[in-house]
C-alpha cells in the first residue's frame, strides 16, 4: 500500500519546525519560545509542529520573521493564496506599484477569501511599520549631494 499523501498541516510543519530549529528554536523550551516570539499560544505551536493542524492566518508574518521562510510561501502552503495568485503578485507590472491600488483593493482582485484579505493588508500594515522603524534608527546624513 501506498502513504497518503500528506495533509496541508504536515507539509507546512515540514517547512516551519526544520527552518524554527535552524533559527535556534532547540532544546528545552524552545516551542515556548517560539510561542512568544510569534504571538502564538503554547498549545497552538505544539499542533503545528505536531503536522495536526494549521496556525491561524494572522501569524504567518510573524512566523515568517522568525524562522526566515519567505512569507509566499507560507501564505501557499498554508492555503490562503494559490501558487498562480502568488505567481501573479509577483509579475505585477512595476508601473503598478505606484499606483493607488489599496492593500483591500489588491486582495479583494486576488480573489481572497475574508482571512486572506485581512492576512495581506496586516502584512502591508506590519511591512510599513518595519520600514518606518528602519528609516528612524538610520542616522540622517544629509542626503545623496552631503555624502559626496
Amino acid at each position: 500500500m501506498t502513504e497518503p499523501a500528506p495533509t496541508r498541516a504536515q507539509r507546512f510543519a515540514a517547512i516551519v519546525v526544520p527552518a524554527a530549529e535552524r533559527a535556534g528554536y532547540t532544546g528545552f523550551g524552545a516551542k515556548s519560545r517560539f510561542s512568544k516570539d510569534t504571538g502564538m499560544t503554547d498549545s497552538s505551536v505544539t499542533r503545528l509542529w505536531q503536522g495536526t493542524s494549521l496556525p491561524d492566518a494572522r501569524f504567518y508574518a510573524a512566523i515568517s520573521e522568525v524562522t526566515g521562510i519567505d512569507l509566499g510561501t507560507l501564505l501557499v502552503e498554508g492555503g490562503v493564496l494559490s501558487h498562480e495568485s502568488l505567481r501573479s503578485l509577483s509579475e505585477t507590472d512595476r508601473s503598478q506599484v505606484r499606483s493607488t491600488l489599496t492593500p483591500e483593493e489588491a486582495a479583494q482582485r486576488l480573489g481572497l477569501d475574508e482571512v486572506g484579505q485581512q492576512l495581506l493588508v496586516a502584512t502591508v500594515e506590519r511591512l510599513k511599520r518595519l520600514q518606518d522603524e528602519d528609516a528612524s534608527d538610520r542616522p540622517d546624513r544629509g542626503g545623496a549631494a552631503a555624502q559626496m
